[in-house]
């Protein structure tokens, strides 16, 4: 069993995977003051609530844009499975065709997220990645990793706008009702939801117009379901294309 961890800035994804299926799959908060040994106790926790057991574990692979909470996780993996997990980062080999040739400049993220979407879908591919931010990345129909686009993400923006203003309240992500709000509270969700929709329909329709053609656009992250029905654009919703991509990583990388 492949167990892979994607360390986000808000949640760390866990998923326990046999072939090229995801048995479990899990979601912890992201904590920079937790330590190895909470984070061991954690990753105890998730293969006790699944009925597993550490030495099932064959290999572990690790994608992470939270320097601090990388090593602490490493080494609870290390305590728990006696392995040494592989890392994404420089020196693994991704197949990725990388725009430039600076790999060392594309997040983590962004390259497990592409090179899964690249084994999924048909390229040209448009990558929308909805968590802390949201990233949009291009792939050109010959594969190469073009780049794109990052803006602060949905929760982010209402966090701030709550935050920075003396009379606005904090709302929860619905989607609005009307366009134009009828009290503050929908004015808000309609600027910050529907605003996030428009947002990536417009994106969308700019890089198909950079690219030349009409591309796939795939999208994940936990955000992404609640914005996705308000786009007009077609966008399908992959849950799980970090974890594909990290089992493609891995099994490219295994020894």
């Amino acid at each position: 069993m492949l167990l892979a961890i994607d360390i986000g800035n808000t949640n760390i994804v866990i998923g326990c995977i046999e072939g090229e299926k995801i048995l479990h799959e899990l979601r912890l908060a992201t904590d920079l003051v937790k330590t190895s040994d909470q984070y061991w106790m954690d990753l105890k926790g998730v293969l006790a609530l699944y009925d597993r057991k550490a030495d099932e574990i064959e290999g572990v692979i690790i994608s992470s844009v939270v320097p601090p909470v990388l090593n602490s996780l490493r080494t609870a993996v290390m305590k728990l499975t006696g392995r040494s997990p592989m890392v994404v980062g420089p020196g693994l080999k991704t197949g990725l065709n990388i725009a430039g040739g600076n790999a060392g400049q594309v997040g983590s993220d962004l390259v497990v997220a592409a090179v899964a979407a690249l084994r999924e879908y048909p390229a040209p591919v448009i990558i929308i990645d909805m968590g802390t931010a949201t990233t949009m990345m291009a792939i050109d129909q010959t594969g190469t990793f073009l780049g794109g686009s990052i803006c602060p993400g949905v929760k982010v923006s209402s966090e701030v706008l709550t935050t920075r203003t003396s009379q606005l309240p904090g709302i929860s992500l619905e989607a609005p009702k009307h366009v134009i709000g009828r009290n503050t509270i929908e004015c808000m969700q309609s600027g910050i939801m529907l605003g996030a929709a428009c947002m990536i329909d417009g994106m969308i329709e700019r890089m198909e117009e950079e690219l030349g053609m009409k591309a796939t656009v795939v999208a994940t992250g936990g955000i992404s379901r609640f914005v996705l029905p308000m786009c007009r654009s077609e966008i399908r919703y992959d849950r799980d294309l970090l974890l594909k991509g990290l089992r493609i990583l891995y099994e490219k990388n295994k020894r």
